[in-house]
């Protein structure tokens, strides 16, 4: 397997992403990875609306992501960020009802470049998401994985945040049920010292 390396989504590694999200058709319909967010672009907003906008809150440092790099090429992402970051989730209403706390920080979406996907990237990505958190002082973290109960029935496109049996890998625990196919994995991430 080759040797991956982990970088923060930065104005210095904009480009590499914008390259992923290119050569992959900017995700879902465009979206850059714009969806979570409070400023999120209103439906039938441009492609190129929603590329701007990304880079916008990275420059203001609203957007946060561990992009996975084969060489000097990025190849996967998961991106990451506090509540007030990242508030629109799917089934908010009921999360809320059924949160006894917002965590610290929550991962919202893992991509894999399309040719590459099957390889174990999206566990990199997460756990290089969990590496930044645990440098940016660490908290109780949050992602909502799609729960197949161990049986991978979704194309991999539609898997956004990976699965139950992954977040498990990496040292998430079952909180919750959220809507029908999702759930709420949880994680105490220490700090670490940083680079």
């Amino acid at each position: 397997m080759p040797d991956f390396t982990i970088r923060a989504l930065t104005e210095e590694t904009f480009g590499d992403f914008a390259a992923l999200l290119e050569r992959n058709g900017g995700m879902y319909a465009g979206c850059w990875c714009t969806k979570f967010h409070p400023d999120c672009a209103e439906k039938g907003q441009s492609a190129e609306a929603n590329r701007a906008l990304k880079r916008r809150l990275v420059a203001d440092g609203l957007a946060h992501a561990a992009l996975v790099y084969d060489g000097d090429r990025a190849v996967a992402w998961a991106q990451y960020g506090s509540p007030e970051e990242l508030p629109s989730i799917q089934h908010r209403k009921e999360y809320l009802a059924t949160a006894e706390r917002l965590p610290d920080y929550r991962v919202t979406c893992i991509q894999v470049e399309r040719g590459l996907r099957g390889q174990g990237l999206a566990r990199i990505a997460l756990r290089g998401a969990v590496e930044l958190i645990a440098r940016a002082g660490g908290g109780l973290v949050e992602g909502y994985p799609h729960d197949t109960g161990g049986v991978r029935k979704k194309n991999s496109s539609f898997l956004y945040n990976g699965t139950r049996t992954m977040y498990e890998r990496e040292g998430f625990v079952y909180d919750r049920p959220k809507g029908l196919v999702n759930c709420v994995m949880v994680r105490e991430v220490a700090p670490s010292a940083r680079d």
